[in-house]
């Protein structure tokens, strides 16, 4: 049965299907406020099926084995956070003691594999978006642990299980002043990790044609769109499970309830993206840095002192 979890439901399969459909929920909204028709529902798929299926042309100057195995591992440890986020969700109690830094490390491992990979091609645009990807999860990832720090000490727990167990019998982090604040930073690190505007600026494509993907094709391209299809599902559910309550199916209405809290922040998301422009590199690294990270220590403080 635990196979089946992380395979089936709620694990792999379910979360890239999820996860291509919410990207072209994404790509859809974004379509008709550009006044536009959009993909059809099933573009997402199409598009990741016929990458996969295709040849991966290697560049002259790339260094194999780094070039190959990026996508690979974003795709794998994509698969194994929603599959672990699905099963503790189902199964309250599940986990073990500092399993939330695993799932900070693991989370972390997609940006960290587009570092490498693009770094691997050799080619000076996809090193560009690189050292720009660099800087962004160096950016990013402060407020992030900070306010994972934060639910950690209102939680008392460093265990994602125990964070769900305590909201079941105190109410959700996010009902609370301090949760509001710490949600507000998390939900703006997703829309960087995602790469989305204002924050797409390792690939930026009408500056670098792609950046840190520019080399990528066939079966390595898809699994680097499918490890980001995966990552739309993956983080909000990071998000409601942190600071929301986690998600309760054990009927109808909870059911229904997890997916209009999935709605909003997916709804929120692509708000961001469409109502901002492409920041500068340096303007996102002192928008990281300076309010946000403030942003996050207030969220903190307020924390330690029941707010």
């Amino acid at each position: 049965m635990l196979v089946f979890n992380y395979l089936v439901f709620p694990g792999l399969l379910f979360a890239t299907v999820a996860g291509l459909l919410t990207w072209w929920f994404d790509r859809k909204v974004t379509a008709r406020v550009q006044y536009r028709v959009g993909p059809p529902w099933y573009q997402c798929f199409a598009d990741v099926v016929k990458l996969l299926g295709k040849e991966v042309v290697l560049p002259e100057n790339a260094r194999r084995t780094g070039f190959l195995l990026a996508p690979i591992t974003a795709v794998a440890a994509s698969a194994l956070v929603a599959a672990m986020l699905g099963v503790y969700n189902m199964n309250y109690g599940t986990g073990f003691v500092g399993d939330i830094i695993v799932f900070w490390y693991l989370l972390a491992i997609p940006s960290i594999m587009l570092i490498l990979g693009g770094a691997a091609s050799g080619n000076p645009l996809a090193s560009v978006g690189s050292a720009r990807e660099i800087k962004l999860l160096l950016s990013y990832e402060l407020p992030f642990i900070i306010v994972l720090t934060m639910a950690i000490l209102k939680a008392g727990t460093l265990s994602l299980g125990g964070i769900i167990e305590y909201q079941v019998g105190h109410g959700p982090i996010l009902y609370s002043l301090s949760g509001v604040l710490g949600f507000i930073v998390a939900l703006i690190c997703v829309q960087a990790k995602l790469g989305l505007v204002p924050f797409d600026i390792p690939e930026a494509e009408t500056e670098l044609g792609g950046g840190v993907i520019y080399d990528y094709s066939g079966a390595a391209l898809g699994a680097f769109k499918l490890s980001k299809g995966i990552l739309f599902y993956t983080l909000p559910i990071f998000l409601i499970t942190v600071f929301w309550g986690g998600i309760k199916i054990g009927d109808g209405w909870g059911i229904l309830w997890a997916v209009l809290k999935y709605v909003l922040i997916i709804a929120l998301i692509t708000l961001i993206r469409n109502t901002n422009p492409r920041l500068r590199i340096d303007q996102a690294m002192r928008f990281f840095w300076g309010k946000l990270t403030l942003l996050a220590i207030i969220a903190f403080i307020l924390s330690a002192i029941g707010i």
